[in-house]
């Protein structure tokens, strides 16, 4: 497969037979400059694996032979997963083993590119890739897609053919001790581990799905729990839930949903629930209510070290505002707001019930399900899986770029007291961005700030007071930015629910 050209053939069985068929090719060969769906061949020669570049920003060749090849151990990049065994393996990220797990993982990487092919059909970016590719899943033998969602254990060691690896490779006495430690680390690991049970996720089919997380705090990568709402063809909903520890001491926000180091005790780390939830999401759409939830699994992966997997994530409320604009400025469109106007039964602030809801709005608007009979029809009627997808930072910019909603000049007492007035232009802000006086009465929805640090901010709005709840950042914004009394700090909004602040001299 050294030459190829551009398939037209948008036939999902066509692209089989192609998969079928195409002699292997060693990994690096794949095409540089297109992208399409491809198949990972093992060292036995068997396709094991059938996946697509659905994001734009990937080739072929950068998926194959950079990411599923030389990719996380623990992530969708299945040639390193399935060959992270015995002289090959490492565990990422142990500082204690990491000179001996690089030695074994650069040894595992060369008998990827060795001795395990690969087959790929070229498609023009125009295709829908990512819809050709799941129907492509749809009708493989099961054989060929034994890895796809971890179907299939690890490998055990190709010992023949890894020694044949060490002797090209010239390794010397003092990497061949490091990767013997390896070797028994490996043994060892996979007898001891029995790390926190992850609930089953139940079996499909299922349309799309919604998600949801709370943090243990107001950092987005503090997730301590995650829900999944599945809707399946008939429109029932299933959801999965699992605690997560996010191995914090600060726990600012379990006045607003419960959780605290004691519920989370024995429950998985991030990195062992993110595996398991690309197996079930990766090429699915996915809805979360706002652009928080997405950004929060994107800090999560960062803060572990690890790819956040190009999901196809879709935004409720934008589904929500559609459906029905006469709610912006009168309740607004979040899921506090919409639980009283659509009737929802469900409980605030629990992730998978929060989830569950995100697809009933969903499914509402859509004309799926029955609507409440106090209820027009929805204004704008759509397919729940034909949204635009929205970039992976976050909400999509406003069409006119960042629009100044107010100017507030700062005093003594602000600076004191690390506040920013906002009562002249509170009105600009969302409705149910607004709480009453104290922590008990947080607003349903929360605005991301961008001041000036590496992360922003979320917050709600004391609309008795009228300044940001959240005021520790404040603080700091003032001392970076070296604030004075009669200064002004001018507030931008970014997008639906977002801001940034800024400090322009007084003169």
């Amino acid at each position: 497969m050294n030459e190829y050209s551009m398939s037209h053939m948008s036939n999902p069985e066509e692209i089989l037979e192609s998969l079928l068929t195409s002699p292997p090719g060693r990994t690096k060969e794949a095409p540089r400059d297109a992208r399409g769906i491809y198949g990972l061949v093992d060292h036995r020669g068997d396709l094991r694996y059938i996946g697509s570049t659905s994001s734009a920003s990937e080739t072929l060749h950068k998926r194959i032979h950079l990411r599923h090849r030389t990719g996380s151990e623990t992530m969708s990049h299945y040639f390193s997963h399935m060959y992270n065994t015995g002289r090959m393996w490492r565990l990422r990220k142990d500082a204690a083993t990491k000179a001996d797990g690089d030695i074994a993982k650069a040894l595992r990487d060369a008998f990827i590119a060795e001795y395990c092919r690969a087959v790929w059909v070229p498609l023009p970016d125009e295709f829908d890739i990512p819809g050709l590719e799941r129907a492509v899943l749809e009708i493989a033998p099961k054989e060929h897609i034994a890895w796809n969602r971890r179907r299939m254990e690890v490998y055990e060691e190709p010992r023949n053919l890894v020694d044949a690896m060490i002797t090209s490779l010239g390794l010397s006495d003092t990497e061949i001790e490091a990767i013997t430690r390896q070797e028994a680390r490996f043994f060892a690991h996979r007898e001891v581990q029995s790390g926190p049970a992850l609930p089953a996720f139940p079996n499909g089919p299922f349309e799309f799905f919604a998600l949801d997380v709370e943090t243990a705090n107001n950092d987005r990568a503090s997730i301590c729990q995650i829900g999944i709402a599945g809707v399946r063809p008939d429109n029932s909903i299933e959801t999965w839930v699992t605690y997560v520890d996010p191995k914090t001491d600060a726990w600012s926000c379990t006045w607003v949903h419960g959780i605290d180091r004691t519920t989370v005790r024995g429950a998985p780390v991030f990195s062992e629930v993110l595996p398991l939830l690309d197996e079930v999401l990766e090429g699915r759409v996915i809805y979360q209510h706002s652009g928080f939830d997405r950004s929060a699994m994107t800090a999560a992966s960062k803060a572990a070290g690890l790819e956040m997997p190009a999901w196809e994530w879709r935004d409720s409320v934008k589904v929500a505002r559609k459906a029905w604009p006469e709610l912006k400025g009168n309740g607004g469109h979040g899921l506090a707001s919409l639980k009283d106007y659509l009737g929802l039964d469900f409980k605030h602030h629990d992730a998978a019930e929060d989830a569950r809801a995100s697809a009933e709005i969903v499914l509402i608007a859509a004309g799926s399900v029955d609507r409440p009979k106090r209820l027009a029809p929805a204004r704008e009627v759509f397919d729940v899986i034909d949204l635009e997808d929205e970039p992976v930072d976050g909400p999509p910019p406003l069409g006119n770029g960042p629009r100044l909603i107010g100017e507030t000049e700062l005093t003594a007492g602000n600076l004191a007291n690390n506040h920013i007035y906002l009562r002249a232009f509170l009105g600009a802000f969302p409705a149910d961005a607004i709480g009453g006086s104290n922590k008990s009465s947080l607003a349903p929805r929360m605005v991301t700030i961008d001041w000036g640090a590496a992360s922003p901010e979320t917050t709600d709005i004391d609309g008795s007071k009228k300044f940001f709840r959240n005021r520790a950042w404040v603080r700091d914004f003032f001392e970076r930015t070296n604030a004075r009394s009669g200064d002004i700090v001018a507030i931008h909004e970014l997008a639906p629910y977002r801001y940034a602040v800024s400090l322009k001299r007084n003169g």
